[in-house]
């Protein structure tokens, strides 16, 4: 029977993919530049470990990956609903080729400021391609689909970490960081063409008036899309989801910390910095685990109904809170993989509920600077929790014990949540009816 429901799944997946070859485009740029990040992320991570000896450099290089996304984000989402998102999305990897090629001149102590130079640059073309992914997603795919869709690309980010970690702690373990380095630039490069292929019609700049470079420091559009999102709570309730989730943003310090200094890799390799990389490696690889299993399974029970979605995300916190909690007492790295499953199984499940409700309460105009706004409420909440998380341990907190702390902060958005459920007592369970791509 499982095995049924498995083969019923994948043909499912296979029919979206074949019906919908903007999305199969998409989807395929997904795959590969995903990929590249993950394969790389080990190697930056280990790098600068080995350059300062300081959990706190982690949480510098974690703080400028995802905070310029809240500066670029009001620019990123005005952009998006202006110009092409298809030709801002291939920008954005052209440039971030070239960026992560700059960072092959890294070799010492003395070049490490060159990283916190260089991560900015990735992090704001990241802001302008994604808010542009998810606000095109519901113009090449049917409302009905939107579930299976988000499903499917939140388990290939999910896959795409768990082998991407996997096979780059291990590359740079045996060949070299900079390996690892070359094949991510070149990911980005593929990555764009794939985007290229994409044929879908961009109604949203149809009849639009040619875009000035003053735009970039107009704020009314932001303005606009604020006021938008406050006309209906449950759209400002959903918005602020991924900001709670973001408070689990603390273990892009805690898993790399466990790999090298808790779990290392003793028994596989006898070099201690390479044996601390391949555990980094396989402790993220198991979080890919957990977010790859969370959408499939949530998907398949949630279907269409905007209901069960609601609770799955309750459901989703709870797993995470007992994920990190569980983390801190794990007594052994097998142990300790279970915990991570559990955490980031729930956290996906988050991501894709909350990202599909986000689309169905928004109109494709204010898509770009909604999304924009979401992701940037998520990153900056991810950069004070790892930049806490990072600075607690080199002051002398155990990671175990701040493993404990991360897993009892989701009760915060756990009990907002079940709060703000209540907006929703008398609206109907939608099945996704209508079709609106305009």
């Amino acid at each position: 029977m499982v095995r049924n429901g498995i083969a019923t799944r994948i043909a499912e997946y296979s029919n979206l993919l074949r019906e919908h070859p903007d999305f199969r485009w998409l989807w395929l740029a997904q795959i590969v530049s995903e990929l590249g990040d993950w394969f790389y992320t080990v190697a930056l991570y280990s790098l600068l470990l080995d350059l300062t000896g300081s959990a706190e450099s982690i949480g510098i290089a974690i703080v400028l990956q995802v905070l310029p996304q809240v500066l670029i984000a009001p620019a990123a989402g005005a952009l998006n609903d202006r110009l092409s998102r298809k030709k801002l999305m291939i920008f954005a990897d052209v440039l971030r080729f070239f960026v992560v090629l700059a960072m092959l001149l890294i070799d010492r102590a003395e070049m490490v400021w060159l990283i916190y130079v260089l991560l900015p640059l990735e992090t704001m073309a990241w802001g302008l391609f994604e808010p542009g992914r998810s606000a095109m997603v519901p113009t090449i795919l049917p409302r009905r689909h939107l579930v299976r869709g988000n499903a499917l690309s939140a388990a290939t980010w999910s896959f795409n970490l768990a082998v991407g970690a996997t096979l780059g702690g291990t590359v740079a373990a045996l060949f070299g960081r900079p390996t690892a380095f070359v094949i991510n630039a070149f990911t980005f490069l593929l990555s764009a063409w794939f985007i290229s292929r994409m044929r879908t019609a961009e109604k949203h700049i149809e009849n639009s008036p040619p875009f000035r470079a003053k735009e970039l420091f107009d704020f009314t559009p932001a303005f606009e899309g604020i006021r938008y999102v406050r006309e209906d709570r449950k759209r400002v309730a959903v918005l602020c989801l991924k900001g709670g989730l973001g408070l689990m943003g603390a273990h892009n310090v805690i898993l790399p910390i466990y790999g090298e200094r808790v779990f290392p890799m003793t028994d596989a390799l006898s070099d201690t910095s390479r044996a601390g990389m391949l555990g980094m490696s396989l402790l993220m690889a198991w979080r890919g685990v957990g977010a790859l299993l969370g959408p499939l399974i949530g998907a398949g029970w949630a279907g269409n109904s905007e209901r069960r979605m609601r609770r799955g995300i309750a459901v989703g916190f709870a797993m995470a809170l007992a994920g990190y909690s569980l983390l801190s007492f794990a007594p052994n790295a097998w142990a300790a993989g279970l915990c991570v499953v559990l955490a980031h199984a729930g956290g996906s499940i988050i991501w894709v509920f909350s990202t599909t409700l986000l689309m169905l309460l928004t109109e494709n105009r204010f898509r770009g600077r909604v999304f924009a706004a979401e992701f940037a409420f998520h990153f900056l909440v991810v950069s004070m929790a790892s930049f806490a998380a990072s600075a607690a341990i080199d002051y002398g907190v155990p990671v175990r014990q701040a493993s404990l702390y991360v897993g009892l902060s989701m009760l915060i958005p756990l009990t907002i949540w079940l709060t703000v459920l209540p907006f929703w007592r008398n609206c109907p369970d939608s099945a996704f009816p209508q079709d609106d791509n305009s």
